[in-house]
């Protein structure tokens, strides 16, 4: 894969997979619980790339507080142009506060591995970044940020929480680990839409954002949830700096009630 093109594979499945930006209010029912898991096949140029996981996991505490680790995993295929390519990235949502606490990235991309931990502070207007490259010491950096920003990922399940309406448009702050910015989300439609698990009433979803390199977009990035409660991504298409790509949801598990149980610790070492 040609050097410019490193991280892009990853940064859409991890990234911009459903992407949308709002924050859940109210106290109606989350549309999203422990135990469900979501599989996307990923298309680059026409070519399958790759697939991507997206597992809300069981409560455990991180940082002092009560979470759902949303995992998401990126794997790449043994194809001409993509290189080798195993990232995790977690998100902690605050399931009781409605909000992400930070993330964790494990990148592994052509046998080189870093890793990034974001710890959004409490004021909500700034945030820790530590970043390291494997056999060497981790770095840290203190960021400015928009005032209530949510990572893309826990930018995605929030929107699932809201009432969605054709024409009426989200926006809210998102910080990368390295960058603010605002993103929005139109609702366009309601239309139904083919999928693997058959016709389904969906949402097709306009979403403005500000990516720069390799995620830039010739256009908006456009995402169909389903119509019903759960708000489940089934397909986004992106057209890119350096092509296009489409996630098509290829299998999914609906979350189940949990028995409450004491929640794990996170390991916090970096």
């Amino acid at each position: 894969m040609h050097k410019q093109r490193k991280g892009m594979f990853t940064g859409m499945m991890l990234g911009l997979l459903g992407s949308g930006v709002a924050l859940a209010q109210g106290e109606t029912p989350s549309a999203f619980s422990p135990g469900e898991q979501a599989s996307y096949r990923v298309q680059y140029l026409g070519i399958t790339a790759g697939t991507a996981q997206v597992t809300v996991g069981a409560p455990m505490r991180q940082w002092g507080k009560d979470v759902w680790p949303i995992v998401s995993l990126a794997r790449s295929e043994a194809v001409a142009g993509v290189w080798p390519v195993k990232d995790k990235y977690v998100s902690y949502w605050d399931f009781n506060a409605l909000r992400v606490l930070g993330s964790d990235m494990m990148e592994d991309q052509n046998h080189k591995r870093r890793r990034v931990r974001v710890k959004l502070h409490d004021d909500g207007k700034s945030a820790l970044v530590v970043k390291q490259k494997e056999g060497e010491a981790p770095s840290e950096r203190q960021h400015d940020i928009l005032e209530g920003a949510l990572d893309v990922a826990g930018a995605t399940f929030a929107l699932r929480n809201r009432t969605l309406e054709v024409g009426r448009e989200y926006a809210y702050p998102v910080f990368t680990g390295s960058k603010s910015f605002l993103m929005k989300a139109k609702v366009e439609a309601k239309e139904t839409l083919s999928t693997r698990q058959g016709k389904q009433e969906v949402y097709r979803l306009r979403v403005y954002t500000e990516f720069s390199g390799n995620l830039a977009s010739k256009r908006d990035l456009v995402a169909w949830l389903t119509a019903d409660a759960r708000h489940l991504p089934v397909r986004l298409e992106a057209d890119l700096a350096l092509g296009s790509l489409v996630a098509e949801l290829t299998d999914y598990q609906q979350g189940k009630v949990l028995t409450p149980k004491p929640a794990v610790t996170a390991q916090n070492g970096f």
